[in-house]
């Protein structure tokens, strides 16, 4: 049952993966038409002016942070833990069946071929049950991963729309440790204030 248990933990993490690994913004609207020169000068003047604006969001610090992402985490984490044991719990039973049955054929205790046949057919089909089972509750539980990164992206890009009409940001960039940026400035970290006003804004709904 290991590579059962290994295949539904890469459900979850895949889920986790698509949920948390998001950027807020359009990435590809960055360095366009910009030389060298005028990128220099922007990251140099990000604080004081309206040119090139940028904020982050730290990914793993909002999952700390804001509530609804960390409690469907959890639950999502909870219900994967279930799927295993569930798992286990039925891939040992087929296990113990086939040792049992492994022992009759070899003391000779079935008194007839067709019963030999018929209980290792009941085998078979307790192990293709077994497969479908892990097959559907692993689906169900990719679906509900998926639905989870729909909301949270949607969640997220509506809020900082909002955020931004004061804040006037030109970009606010998704940052993960282990991702594709590999310095980010505090200075740019709005991750507490965009938290904040999310758990604010579900409270108020």
């Amino acid at each position: 049952m290991s590579q059962s248990n290994g295949i539904v933990k890469g459900l979850l993490a895949l889920g986790m993966i698509t949920a948390f690994g998001f950027a807020s913004c359009d990435s590809k609207k960055a360095a366009e038409n910009k030389t060298e020169t005028k990128l220099n000068s922007t990251t140099t003047n990000i604080a004081g002016t309206n040119e090139g604006r940028i904020a982050y969001v730290d990914m793993d610090t909002l999952q700390v942070k804001y509530i609804f992402l960390k409690s469907k985490k959890e639950e999502l984490e909870k219900k994967s833990a279930n799927l295993e044991a569930e798992l286990a719990r039925g891939g040992q039973i087929l296990q113990n069946e086939a040792i049992a049955f492994q022992k009759k054929a070899q003391s000779g205790g079935f008194t007839t071929q067709a019963e030999g046949e018929a209980a290792q057919q009941r085998l078979q089909k307790m192990q293709v049950d077994l497969e479908n089972k892990r097959q559907t509750l692993g689906a169900q539980l990719m679906k509900e991963n998926d639905a989870f990164a729909k909301e949270l992206q949607d969640k997220l890009d509506k809020y900082l729309l909002k955020y931004n009409q004061d804040k006037k940001y030109d970009y606010i960039l998704s940052y993960q440790k282990g991702g594709s940026i590999l310095f980010a400035n505090q200075s740019l970290n709005i991750t507490e204030e965009v938290a904040k006003g999310m758990n604010e804004d579900d409270k108020a709904k």
